[in-house]
């Protein structure tokens, strides 16, 4: 049955092979469906139960839950189907052509993070005629790299269920067990326009957002007074003033003006309070300049996660890998999955250096070491998963 499937190299090329970038700019947007229907396949050969689950209000875009074995609890291993969009003619060799040179494999996805499938598939493909005590998931979803829409996908949908999780992002095969959250947002002040010359004949929007502006600066402050993590390399949270965009013409009174900010929480910070925050420390300007101040999050948000570091899995993961298990400051869909239930963790092969770069690549070196320990963990969690339930 196993001989159905591919080898890891085959099959890490007919996944670079298949273009599914995910973009918030719909011109460059692609389905990931043709991914999913290859993961899907090969996984059916070996045994796997699949289930294809379109993503609500997503056409072209679905998640893939994939069992072997049954019963509660059991491992998920988790990775995104989606890339980064990319700039060809930068890249040495074809980013959709998987390409092998100075012991490393390049292509548009290798490290972040097709490559995960084939090593955690190969992983998955020794345990096939062994009993399981629990079940092995292999999951793969769709967005992460724009939306996350797959992740919430399944949180909405309260699926899969398992006890534990390894999202297989790049970090040289470290455990992560924390990560700050993500928000991306929006200020959009509307005023009324009018000749220069007379500066009661409108309300200036540049105006109130250099008061706006004021404000975020005083809560950045605010929040890195209050709030520390030492375990992460930036050990506060930070917001980002990142573009502004406002009026058309020197002699005009400005009628609109727009700012786009970045906000990376701690652990333990709530986003929705974050918003609420500087909602109430800006619209009092409104008054102060005749303005109307809209704040809207550009997407929904990315939360902060955080693994104890006694927790089963982390202590499992730094046991393999040798490594202690770290902070990171880029997000991922662990939250998403921690909401479903699962006690999670990041570690996956390749470097996060190389990932949304040209010529992005996976050593080969990282191949072996990475099936080796999800090979310990899938032993851990899903054959020996009843020395687990006696021993909780």
């Amino acid at each position: 049955m196993s001989q159905q499937t591919p080898n890891l190299l085959q099959m890490l090329g007919q996944l670079i092979a298949t273009p599914s970038i995910s973009s918030t700019t719909p011109g460059r947007d692609m389905s990931n469906l043709s991914v999913i229907t290859l993961l899907a396949e090969w996984l059916d050969n070996l045994g796997f139960k699949t289930e294809i689950m379109p993503v609500p209000e997503n056409p072209g875009k679905a998640n893939l839950i994939a069992t072997l074995g049954q019963g509660p609890g059991g491992l998920v291993l988790s990775g995104h189907t989606d890339t980064v969009p990319c700039n060809e003619e930068l890249w040495q060799s074809s980013p959709f052509a998987l390409t092998e040179r100075d012991n490393r494999l390049y292509g548009l996805g290798t490290c972040d993070m097709k490559g995960f499938f084939p090593i955690a598939i190969e992983a998955a493909r020794q345990f096939i005629e062994t009993p399981l005590a629990a079940p092995l998931i292999i999951l793969a979803t769709a967005d992460e790299e724009s939306s996350m829409s797959g992740a919430q996908a399944l949180v909405d949908a309260g699926k899969p269920k398992a006890r534990y999780a390894i999202i297989g992002e790049p970090t040289e095969m470290s455990p992560i067990r924390m990560h700050k959250g993500m928000m991306m947002e929006s200020i959009r002040i509307t005023g009324n326009s009018g000749h220069s010359s007379d500066p009661s004949l409108g309300a200036n929007a540049l105006d109130a957002m250099h008061s706006v502006l004021s404000e975020l600066v005083k809560y950045r402050t605010h929040l890195q007074q209050n709030y520390t993590n030492s375990a992460f390399s930036v050990s506060v949270p930070t917001l980002n003033l990142g573009c502004i965009h406002g009026g058309d013409n020197p002699n005009r009174i400005c009628g609109q003006c727009e700012l786009e900010y970045d906000v990376r929480p701690l652990p333990g910070m709530d986003l929705s309070l974050v918003r609420e925050d500087i909602s109430k420390r800006v619209s009092p300007l409104e008054d102060k300049f005749g303005v109307t101040i809209d704040c809207q999050p550009l997407f929904s948000g990315i939360p902060s996660f955080e693994t104890k570091q006694n927790a089963s899995l982390v202590q499992m993961a730094e046991q393999f890998t040798g490594h202690t298990a770290q902070a990171v400051a880029f997000g991922t869909e662990a939250p998403f999955l921690q909401e479903l239930g699962m006690e999670t963790i990041i570690m996956g092969p390749g470097s996060i250096k190389q990932a949304h770069q040209p010529d992005e690549f996976l050593a080969l070196e990282q191949i072996n070491p990475t099936v080796d320990i999800l090979s310990k963990m899938i032993q851990r969690y899903c054959v020996d998963a009843h020395e687990e339930h006696q021993g909780g």
